[in-house]
Order: C-alpha cells, then structure tokens, then sequence
C-alpha cells in the first residue's frame, strides 16, 4: 500500500515503464552469463538519451540460463502494476538476434488490429526495441556471436490484466509490457488516450462496424441493454471524447453511439472535447437557454439558471414535460458530426444517475 498523500503540495513523482523494467532485468541476467556479474543494479539508457539505475530484487543463475526481477515503480501515477515484480528470464541461442517470449502474467495477442501480430507475445515494439538493443551493446561487449532467448514475467500478472483493456482487446493471459519513452507520468492522459484508439481499432479490425463511445459503466450497460453489442465494440473513453471523435477521422466506422451522463453530455453539447470538470464546466444558463428553444416558460428558465447541478435542472425540465434531455441531446449530436468525417453516422444518449437513457439525438435503431 502507498503511503498516504502529504499534507503539503508537492510535484508528482514520475515512474519507470514495464519496458524499463523488462530492459534491466535481461541486462542483468545476460550480463550474469556472458559476464559472470551478479548485480544488485543495472544502469539503462532510456529512448530519449536519459540513464537511469534500478535496483534489482535479484540476479542468479537457473538451470536453462539466468534470471533478475526488479519491483516497479510507476511513481506517483495510480498504475495497477506498481508495486509488481517483474522478472525476465534470458537463455543464450546460436542464431544472433533477440526472440521474445511471454512468461507468466503476460498477456498473448489473440485480436488483429494492434501493433503487434496475433500469436505474439504483448511487449510492445518500444520495449522490444530497447532490449534488443541493450543486449546487442552487451554481446559486442564480451565478443558474443551469439543471440539471446528473452522470457518476461509479472508476478499475479494475470490478475492484474483483469483491471486493465486487454481482455476487451483480445490480450489474453496477462499484461502487456509497455512504453513508448521508458518513464511513466503522473495520471498521464496520453496513456487514456492511447488505450481508446487501441480499442478503436481493435474493434474494426474484428468487423464491428458499430462501436458506442461511453463515459463509464453504467453507460457501457446502458449500450449492451439497448444494442446487446459485444465488449469489443463498447469503448472505455472516460472523459476524452475528443479522443474518440478526433481519431475517427482516421479509422472511421459505420456508426458511432455516444453515451454519457447528462451532465458530460451538456458539457460535449457546449463544444468541449475533455469532460473532465478540470477542463470544462456545466453551463448552467446555456442549458436555460436550450431549454427556452424547446418550451420552457420564464419561470422554468430562471429555475435552471438558479439551479444547483445539471440533475436538478434535468428533473425540473422533466417535470414540466420539457424535453430538455433530448434537446442537450441534439447540441451534442451537431458538435460531434462536425468533428468525425460524415460517413461515420453519430447518435448520442444521455443518462441519468441509475443508468435510465434521459435523451436521445441521431435516430435509435
């Protein structure tokens, strides 16, 4: 468990990436074989150019070759592998090069659609890249011809994949070893980011043609009552639904269904493409003012000017039969077609706290 946050701000502390970690520790065990050096910590040399030392939890020799783990540190970001053991297990080979396996709670690519192909194990081409390296540096080191066989593990790795997209992305049996610059940071939303266009492109690659963009779980079951689609065409997007809409321009599909909260929903209607309350707010009199287009008198007007959240602004316009929901509904509707190209057929829905669809816009079928 981590330490409880301080009283006092202060700046968040970044991480190092599986990768990182997947790159110490077959240093160090290929090291231990062509070298004999037992380590406690191995010195890598990030993507960028930066060198970073980790520490190792342990360097020793097995039957068939050598292994080192290391724990992860993600720093201050919430990842659910801090705090992991990762190991990685090297064997020499004859043939020169690097073949990388999957050991236990790593996951194995099952899907078409991501970087790498299916039947491969889940350490990404970054990841792949700096080990190849570190290990090439090494062998010409000690006058090496050889290749190395490299066999990354997570310990209680399959559990963890269960908190993460990869059984939604067809990465089954555990995680993936990641990283693209070898440093995790804190609450990164290029990470968010970069798992929302994965499960894009998953889905169209396996021919779900219709995939529903939702804020979070009620509104992912809110789509599987109303459509029964399958988990791979249901997209975790959060608060970043310009994550969505921007990378449709690219990947395009046949029909996209945004859902959400009233209160996101509103917040996409007003233009924005983060709906995070840190970037975008609910405007209180605009909502007035959509309500007043589609019926509201004075009185219900200066009711949801005065009011306190979007819900009760909602339950007023509802009492009055002012289909305000529908109306929030539209505007989001008309934001959204202008971003994602125009074959892509767009509708939204809005939710309310226990999942019920509270409006509509872009034709139910």
């Amino acid at each position: 468990m981590r330490d409880e946050t301080a009283e006092k701000p202060a700046p968040l502390r970044s991480g190092l990436t599986t990768g990182s970690c997947a790159t110490a520790t077959s240093l160090a065990a290929a090291r231990l074989l062509l070298g004999g050096a037992v380590d406690d910590a191995v010195h890598i040399t990030l993507p960028k150019g930066k060198q970073v030392q980790m520490r190792l939890e342990f360097c020793r020799l097995t039957t068939h070759g050598a292994e080192a783990g290391t724990i992860k540190d993600a720093g201050d970001d919430p990842d659910v592998t801090h705090g992991a053991l990762l190991y990685t297990q090297v064997r020499l080979q004859a043939t020169p090069g690097v073949r990388f396996n999957a050991g236990r709670g790593v996951g194995t690519v099952t899907r078409p659609g991501l970087v790498l192909e299916v039947g491969e194990p889940a350490i990404n081409p970054v990841p792949r890249r700096m080990m190849s390296e570190h290990l090439a540096q090494l062998a010409r080191e000690h006058g090496y011809g050889g290749g190395f066989e490299v066999t990354v593990n997570v310990q209680d790795g399959e559990a963890l994949a269960l908190k993460t997209m990869n059984p939604r992305l067809g990465i089954l049996g555990g995680l993936s070893i990641l990283g693209t610059s070898g440093i995790v940071r804190p609450f990164s939303c290029a990470a968010y980011i970069a798992s929302i266009h994965q499960g894009i492109d998953v889905a169209k690659s396996n021919g779900n043609q219709h995939i529903a963009a939702c804020t979070g779980n009620a509104s992912e079951d809110c789509m599987r009552r109303v459509y029964g689609l399958p988990e791979i065409a249901l997209i975790e997007m959060g608060d970043f639904v310009g994550a969505v809409l921007k990378h449709l321009r690219k990947v395009p599909v046949a029909k996209l269904s945004l859902c959400g909260g009233f209160g996101k929903i509103s917040k996409l209607a007003a233009g924005h493409m983060d709906l995070h309350s840190r970037h975008s707010s609910i405007d209180l009199a605009q909502l007035a003012g959509w309500a007043a287009a589609v019926g509201a008198d004075e009185a219900l007007q200066q009711a949801i000017r005065a009011a306190n959240t979007s819900q009760q602004a909602l339950a007023m316009a509802s009492a009055a039969g002012v289909a305000l929901g529908d109306a929030v509904c539209q505007h989001a509707l008309a934001f959204a077609r202008s971003v994602v190209p125009a074959q892509v057929q767009v509708e939204v829905f809005a939710i309310d706290r226990q999942g019920a669809v509270v409006g509509h816009a872009g034709g139910w079928a």
